[in-house]
């Protein structure tokens, strides 16, 4: 398989029987709503790595082929494809440039979108929408948004959206999302919701997700066993540089294999870059990316820590994930406990008018971080290696591992 972005979420895949249903459901779903009084809504919902861009890339690709063809009730309909990330943005543009039936125009911000359609007075028919979870529900003067919602603002503008949704991929107050904030949202308006949960992108026995989502949702340390192995690479490191070096030598291997890590480590100003430091190890943190080309797609970001702004969204082969300084465990060493006076991403936390509880805002902020850590996680399609900066979680992981390794 391809290690291109721009491959792997190209129309034309082979989709399962699954999920050829789903954008057969999609296309009867627009078709039947199309020309209702009301907008109506499909909720896309999946967790990371669940496929829901490619059934995304699939759908889009068959409205704009029937916005061509005369004798569909989509004929000369305007439709758009919506993503809030930059690095998804330009991979659409990257295979809409690639395919007969779409133009890079298609694709857009949202932001971009609704500023344009206010400005002429004009709307759309249908909105397809990925990472709807990274849509703005608060006004951003800095990505010139001055409504109260995105997705609000995109309702009243078409007449079908087709959406993604994942609370779990939630990563800044500015977008804070709770799948009750949706559904009261969309309470108005039509809809029907599908939830997706196959796991595609990572090749690893269902346990190791199992662990996973109870280390990003109710901070439990799960054992590690034997089945973690089962034709999967986890691995637990006491020393980062190691992991470094051997993220390295699977990147030489199979290509497609980077170092990311969490908040937590404050910039230095170290020649003017963002370091991470762990002992040995020390490499800049890349938190944004101004070339056309994805970030890990890019050879010399094997020498960068990558981010969830740099990843999310993406496949990675091998990850190895730092677990930075809010993450520590917790006096029971069972469960994990979050810090947010340690997180360095203050885009991340962000004051919101509507979120003034302090029980309630520390909350959202522990959140936040779990949801970072899942995402970032649930890169590595074939391995995961994990290094804490906490000493004492670290020494329990590397246990926890050897003992597994042992059995």
């Amino acid at each position: 398989m391809s290690n291109e972005a721009h491959v792997k979420l190209a129309p034309h895949q082979s989709l399962t029987p699954e999920q050829e249903t789903l954008v057969q459901h999609i296309h009867h779903f627009i078709t039947s709503h199309i020309t209702d009084e009301q907008p109506a809504i499909f909720v896309i919902h999946g967790d990371a790595g669940t496929g829901k861009s490619v059934i995304l890339s699939e759908v889009f690709y068959q409205l704009q082929q029937a916005r061509r063809n005369p004798d569909s009730p989509l004929y000369q309909t305007t439709n758009y494809f919506l993503v809030n990330h930059p690095e998804l943005l330009k991979v659409y543009r990257q295979i809409a440039g690639e395919l007969p039936q779409e133009l890079k125009k298609d694709f857009q911000r949202p932001t971009s979108l609704i500023n344009q359609c206010h400005k002429h007075q004009t709307g759309f028919d249908v909105g397809v929408i990925d990472e709807a979870h990274l849509l703005l529900s608060q006004p951003d003067h800095y990505n010139n948004f001055y409504g109260q919602n995105q997705l609000l603002e995109l309702i009243k503008l078409a007449k079908v959206l087709i959406i993604v949704f994942d609370e779990r991929q939630v990563l800044r107050l500015k977008t804070y999302w709770t799948k009750a904030r949706l559904q009261q949202l969309l309470a108005p308006y039509h809809q029907e919701w599908f939830h997706l949960t196959t796991q595609f992108r990572m090749q690893a026995d269902d346990q190791v997700i199992n662990w996973i989502d109870h280390f990003t949702g109710d901070q439990r340390l799960l054992p590690i066993t034997p089945s973690f192995f089962n034709n999967y690479d986890f691995r637990v490191f006491d020393d980062a540089e190691i992991m470094r070096q051997a993220i390295v030598h699977q990147n030489n291997q199979v290509g497609l294999s980077r170092v990311v890590a969490t908040t937590g480590y404050p910039s230095t100003l170290d020649g003017g870059k963002h370091y991470i430091h762990e002992g040995r190890f020390k490499l800049p943190w890349d938190q944004y990316n101004y070339t056309v080309t994805p970030w890990a797609e890019i050879p010399e970001t094997i020498n960068e820590v990558g981010s969830i702004y740099t990843c999310q969204g993406f496949d990675l082969n091998y990850v190895g994930l730092i677990l930075g300084p809010p993450i520590t465990l917790a006096a029971d060493q069972q469960h994990l406990q979050i810090d947010p006076t340690k997180i360095t991403d203050v885009e991340a936390f962000k004051k919101r008018d509507d979120l003034t509880d302090p029980n309630e805002l520390n909350h959202a902020k522990i959140t936040l971080v779990l949801n970072a850590i899942n995402v970032l996680m649930k890169r590595g399609v074939r391995g995961l290696y994990l290094f804490a900066h906490d000493k004492q979680l670290r020494t329990v992981l590397t246990a926890m591992y050897t003992n597994a390794i042992k059995d």
